[in-house]
């Protein structure tokens, strides 16, 4: 028998099935998130949770006219089945292959693109504030996340909507998660509002007027009725302080939706997420709705699959993995520990010797590796959920009194926090540590999840330290060395598997700004090529100079660890005893290492040409590995011989030139 699904080609055909018959898809489309996605990995356990849901979605409203703004948009896999991209799904944050967040370059039903929290709502806004303007009835349906009302930009919004339109849909798809277990008051909040007992008493109720109903009376019953007699019944329910022992929300009383509709949103719900006729019905009552409107839905990530149910932190974003166990590839004999987990590790033991270092993450503790410092020392720990700007600020408020907070962030995370880098940490040159992972590639994720501007971002701001390490002892040498300045410090590592370099029981404390000459010029009479690898890029530097070497080159190569400050004498030293100078980084070439180079030799007058490798000035695709998109963007060892070689074929060729 065919899948319905293998009939879907587009959300027309959604709209053509029946109850039973979309009831029947929606297992089939979990059959294939979990098919697919063990070949691939990928971000499965918020997928599976939002197949009811997005189903509904594509039944009761007509995209691409009108528009689902997805925050985050790591959720819209189950979209991009149902609106032609079944075929290519297989090909998944792959190279060349559909990317793992909505992508309006992909397809007319990606309205808005996304890789970051916290933006949907604003954007939705906006999508309505311009159709308003313009006098036009599409709808525009955004789904957020629990999570990203921890994210100050969501409350921005949620501020303004009454303000600017009569007409929002949005969703809060409440599954209690980010990737890590949500935290904080707003989680907390929205808990008492599901588990308050007159609330659920009343939402019951609800949920069997929806479904006795007919679309059109229930449409028509709730427009006149819902605001003034079903909301306001649940406001005074959840006002009245009638059972102590369940605490309440810092107002006064228990868990409500006053928090939305003291903000002009009309609220409904908790709704069950996995309930197709109940949401289809509730989201054709919303498209009647004249008022800006929230409707709160639960799902539970991961359902449909018991491993990820039983393991949602894993399976929020994954890795191929075996279907029947869950279980990831076996890790290869002596392969070399994540930088994450040698971060993690080098965490726990610096806590445990200095009291004044504490960890803060930003809802990422298995990510960055601080879930090691959760395990071994609670106490130590903080996760803000997914607010990077707070977790900034509340890192300088710490350094203030004394401590030396680490601030474990992805580089491209920590873009969002900028002003509060500049404003709140480096202008009051406050000690504050970052470590910054996926400085580099993120290959599978793609141009949201790339670190390659932190260099830029951050060489421009006074009284801060910035390092690289080349290795993992290294990487622990300079987080020990970060402990003891007075000044904010940045630490960029790449994703993946480190160097497989063993790691010193005491770490050694850095020369602040002192480059490492790992290999100086031999004076062999051949012409000089000075390499300046920064971190991750000694290997393809010493790739590089295999070649030249046995074509008689002489080659010198400097381990530069600092960006910020840069050794000024080491390089100074090198650019003017080379020939030649090739600066390697894992960045853009815009603004990056390699352009700190050129500045110092511009200011000190050192002629000698330099060789930048690096990335482009555009944002860089997704694909299936690093090494792919090393290759296709000359970050390979031939290219560099091919730059240096060229460089003096061409001087050659002009010299002989003159002389004919």
């Amino acid at each position: 028998m065919n899948r319905y699904l293998d009939m879907v080609d587009s959300p027309e055909h959604v709209k053509k099935l029946k109850l039973d018959q979309l009831q029947q898809l929606a297992e089939e489309l979990r059959h294939e998130l979990i098919t697919i996605l063990s070949r691939n990995g990928g971000h499965l356990g918020p997928n599976l949770g939002v197949v009811e849901l997005t189903i509904a979605l594509h039944s009761v409203f007509s995209t691409p006219k009108d528009k689902f703004v997805w925050d985050v948009s790591h959720q819209s896999y189950v979209h991009k089945l149902l609106t032609g991209r079944k075929n290519r799904f297989h090909t998944i944050r792959t190279t060349g292959g559909l990317n793992g967040f909505a992508l309006r370059a992909e397809s007319d039903h990606d309205c808005y693109g996304a890789g970051h929290a916290g933006t949907a709502l604003s954007a939705a806004l906006g999508m309505c504030a311009a159709r308003d303007q313009r006098g036009s009835d599409e709808h525009v349906v955004c789904i957020f996340g629990d999570a990203a009302l921890t994210n100050g930009i969501s409350f921005e919004a949620l501020n303004n909507i009454a303000h600017t339109t009569k007409r929002f849909i949005g969703i809060l798809n409440d599954n209690e998660w980010s990737i890590a277990k949500n935290v904080g008051a707003i989680a907390s909040y929205l808990n008492k509002i599901i588990t308050h007992p007159s609330y659920n008493r009343l939402h019951k109720d609800f949920e069997r007027l929806m479904k006795r109903l007919p679309k059109g009376e229930l449409a028509l019953l709730l427009a006149h009725k819902a605001q003034e007699g079903f909301k306001g019944a649940l406001a005074e329910v959840s006002l009245r302080p009638t059972d102590s022992h369940l605490g309440t929300d810092g107002r006064g009383g228990f868990g409500s939706s006053l928090i939305f509709e003291e903000m002009g949103l009309r609220y409904i719900g908790p709704i069950d997420g996995h309930d197709l006729p109940l949401l289809m019905n509730v989201l054709e009552y919303a498209k009647t709705s004249e008022l800006p409107i929230v409707l709160h839905i639960l799902t539970k990530k991961g359902k449909g699959y018991d491993v990820a149910i039983q393991y949602p932190e894993k399976f929020h974003g994954t890795g191929p993995y075996d279907i029947k166990t869950g279980a990831g590839p076996a890790p290869k004999p002596g392969a070399a520990p994540n930088w994450q987990d040698v971060f993690g590790q080098a965490m726990v033991k610096l806590c445990q010797k200095d009291n004044s270092v504490v960890g803060i993450t930003a809802a990422m503790p298995s990510g960055t590796g601080l879930k090691a410092l959760e395990k071994a020392m609670p106490d130590r720990y903080y996760d803000v959920g997914i607010a990077e700007e707070h977790a900034v600020i509340f890192a300088a408020g710490m350094a203030t009194m004394g401590f030396h907070p680490v601030c474990a962030i992805y580089s491209t995370f920590l873009q969002r926090a900028y002003d509060c880098l500049h404003h709140d940490v480096c202008l009051q040159d406050l000690p504050v540590i970052f470590c910054m992972d996926r400085a580099g590639l993120s290959a599978n994720d793609g141009p949201t999840h790339h670190g390659l501007f932190d260099i830029a971002y951050l060489r421009c701001l006074p009284n801060l330290v910035a390092m690289a390490p080349k290795d993992e002892d290294e990487l622990f040498d300079m987080m020990f060395t970060a402990t003891h300045q007075k000044h904010p410090v940045f630490i960029r590592y790449p994703r993946g598997p480190a160097e497989g370099v063993p790691i010193k029981d005491i770490p050694r404390l850095l020369e602040m700004g002192k480059a490492e000459v790992i290999q100086n010029f031999s004076n062999n009479g051949g012409r000089k090529v000075a390499f300046f690898a920064l971190g991750n890029m000694q290997k393809l530097a010493h790739k590089a100079a295999e070649p030249l070497a046995a074509e008689g080159w002489d080659c010198a190569m400097i381990n530069p660890r600092f960006t910020k400050p840069l050794d000024a004498a080491a390089t100074e030293f090198f650019g003017r005893a080379a020939d030649v100078v090739v600066t390697l980084e894992d960045h853009a070439l815009m603004g990056g290492y390699g352009s700190a180079v050129l500045e110092l030799f511009s200011d000190k007058h050192v002629t000698t040409p330099v060789v930048r490798i690096g990335w482009p000035d555009q944002f860089i695709e997704h694909a299936s590995s690093v090494d792919y998109l090393r290759n296709k963007y000359g970050l390979t060892p031939e290219n560099v011989v091919a730059q240096v070689t060229a460089l003096f074929a061409t001087s050659t060729a002009a010299r002989l030139t003159a002389v004919a």
